[in-house]
């Protein structure tokens, strides 16, 4: 049996209760799943960078039992392999209304607000994060982002973030999944 480490940054006992409540975590991509660079190839294919510590905490959850989204306004062939390998089913991508993709998602879910938890990094993410019973943002986010949210990791988008973020959720919820295999 293995016993976990405290979680190695400082969460207040109110952000562990909202975390103890989410069921399904949602997820901006530039800025939070990646760097917010963006790249493109001289025939203009955008590529993006994703870290692989954030990938399999993305699989904890799912693991877990915690459902897994991504709400973005930009779309690319990349970011859609990279969702597929990570089996994620609620992707939302070239979105210019979020809250309205967000909103029609809890009723197709049947959450509510409460339920949920949604990790921004600008403010196109913040009409979805204040609805959400929990708001994370990331290290690199935008001020305004970082200043309404519960937590903000404290590594940056595409560094690790999101892992930081899946980890406060899993230890919340005393449903941290050791020995899971598979690629990342």
């Amino acid at each position: 049996m293995i016993t976990l480490p405290p979680l190695p940054y400082k969460v207040s006992d109110e952000v562990m209760a909202k975390a103890a409540k989410v069921k399904l975590a949602l997820f901006d991509v530039d800025g939070v799943l990646t760097d917010g660079k963006l790249h493109y190839s001289a025939d203009g294919e955008q590529m993006k960078v994703f870290h692989a510590l954030d990938g399999h905490g993305l699989k904890m959850l799912k693991s877990a039992g915690i459902d897994v989204g991504v709400i973005s306004a930009r779309k690319s062939l990349a970011l859609q392999t990279r969702l597929d390998d990570l089996g994620i089913k609620h992707c939302y991508l070239g979105v210019s209304d979020k809250l309205s993709v967000f909103e029609q998602l809890l009723k197709q879910l049947d959450l509510s607000g409460e339920d949920c938890c949604f990790v921004g990094d600008d403010v196109i993410d913040l009409p979805v994060m204040t609805q959400c019973g929990l708001k994370f943002s990331v290290d690199n986010g935008h001020f305004i982002v970082r200043d309404i949210a519960d937590w903000v990791s404290p590594l940056t988008g595409g560094q690790g973030a999101v892992r930081a973020i899946c980890d406060v959720l899993l230890y919340s919820q005393g449903s941290y999944p050791l020995g899971i295999t598979g690629t990342q």
